[in-house]
């Protein structure tokens, strides 16, 4: 278990990597202008989709890392299930970033190759962790 455990802790700690390494995304990408070109209501639904967003890998991160022990043992249900939901999550995003965005165009420097390569790599370890979690817990 105490591997498990371990690997969920870090899991728990890397939720709030990927929100620092989000920090970013807004200047690389130009939101400023670029979402200005939208209309108000458009605007304010991309800030309320990401605002969500954010909310919810904070949630996942908190969860976790007070909860590592007990998602590890997976003795209740509701352990499985949030471990399933959050490997989920973490797939579907995954399928997302090899298969839909077209970052290519925006990866014009070394860090941004390196953080959108690395951001990839986190999201395939957090997939695995909450999918062992979820039905192979200790």
């Amino acid at each position: 278990m105490e591997i498990l455990k371990n690997a969920l802790t870090l899991a728990g700690m890397a939720h709030f990597g990927i929100l620092v390494a989000s920090a970013t995304v807004p200047k690389a990408l130009n939101w400023r202008e670029n979402l200005g070109l939208l209309p108000k209501l458009l605007q304010q639904l991309f800030w309320v989709y990401g605002s969500f967003i954010v909310l919810v890998i904070v949630c996942f991160g908190v969860i976790t890392l007070t909860q590592a022990e007990e998602l590890a043992r997976g003795e209740e249900p509701l352990a499985r299930l949030v471990c399933g939901m959050i490997a989920l999550f973490w797939f579907v995003r995954l399928l997302v970033q090899l298969f839909v965005f077209e970052a290519k165009l925006y990866l014009t420097t070394t860090f941004y190759r390196i953080g959108y390569n690395g951001l990839t790599l986190v999201f395939i370890f957090l997939t695995a962790v909450y999918t062992w979690a979820a039905l192979f817990p200790q």
